[in-house]
């Protein structure tokens, strides 16, 4: 796998994984009480970014180990799958 794939890779898996951690741990402007007149009642009442960042870019690098591990040691090739011979029309 070379440098700049890696980076690619990494890069989709963490934008990926943004969508799955942004929910952990948020706590609702309802569910605290207080609700900032103008701001819908579920928007986050204390946004922690970089607790989300530091989170989501520790759950991408161990999905991205696992990506690279298949790869690089083959575990899963295009022989592990069965494709259709299809003549050309």
């Amino acid at each position: 796998m070379s440098l700049t794939f890696a980076i690619a890779i990494y890069f989709i898996i963490w934008w990926m994984t943004l969508f799955a951690v942004l929910p952990f741990n948020v706590r609702t402007q309802d569910e605290s009480g207080e609700i900032v007149p103008g701001t819908p009642e579920s928007a986050p009442s204390e946004p922690k970014f970089f607790r989300i960042i530091l989170t989501n870019t520790i759950v991408a690098s161990l999905v991205f180990a696992l990506v690279w591990s298949i790869i690089t040691y083959e575990w899963i090739n295009l022989d592990f799958f069965q494709f259709e011979n299809r003549s050309p029309v």
